[in-house]
């Protein structure tokens, strides 16, 4: 008979590597499975921490996602934690939790004709889903990277990066102006002149990072 257990450990082998799983009720964690990038050494029957994504997602009753400093676990990660629930009420939660990877790195790797190139954070414009892959585009050097949009939003510094659409993460210092449009509610001019859309499933989010 499958248990509980190994339904999970059979989950966590269609994750990363880079991906550790963990699993709570209202009160404590029951299952955790590290991955080889990152262990919070979480053992089943610790307490949930105020502060941890779990914390949140069960108080709030909704999906978070977001980074978490060094203080709590003594190494700094990011995660998403989804709260599920039994007879309508909310049980416990599922977490994912992935490396930190912007801590001490500053540059995007991305592949090109001749080889590899590393980009600034900084000088980076936007990245592209196009083609099954993710394309890297700044003012000197464009190039693509085998990691998804999803990816990347765990690994680019949450404080200049915003996803405006399932297809595009823009670096907030390369807008020069936002245009109301009719198909994408938002249209951002980007350095260099080129447009990219704000889907109406990511505008009231983009509104209010940017504040507008």
């Amino acid at each position: 008979m499958l248990t509980l257990k190994s339904l999970l450990d059979v989950m966590g082998e269609l994750f990363s590597d880079e991906i550790s799983i963990a699993v709570t009720d209202k009160t404590e964690y029951i299952y955790y499975r590290k991955s080889k990038r990152i262990d919070l050494k979480i053992n089943p029957g610790d307490p949930i921490k105020e502060g941890t994504i779990a914390y949140k997602a069960i108080n709030t009753q909704q999906k978070t996602s977001e980074f978490i400093d060094r203080t709590i676990f003594g190494v700094p990660y990011h995660g998403m934690a989804v709260p599920y629930y039994e007879d309508e009420e909310v049980a416990g939660c599922v977490m994912a939790i992935h490396p930190a990877f912007t801590e001490g790195k500053s540059v995007v790797t991305v592949k090109t004709e001749d080889g590899w190139r590393p980009i600034p954070f900084d000088d980076v414009k936007y990245l592209e889903a196009k083609d099954r892959k993710t394309h890297v585009i700044s003012d000197k050097q464009n190039g693509t990277h085998k990691n998804t949009l999803q990816e990347f939003e765990y690994l680019l510094p949450r404080d200049t990066f915003v996803r405006c659409h399932r297809s595009y993460i823009v670096n907030v210092h390369h807008i020069e102006e936002i245009f109301p449009d009719t198909h994408s509610t938002l249209l951002l001019s980007m350095t260099g002149g080129d447009k990219i859309p704000v889907s109406q499933s990511y505008s009231s989010y983009f509104r209010k990072l940017l504040g507008f």
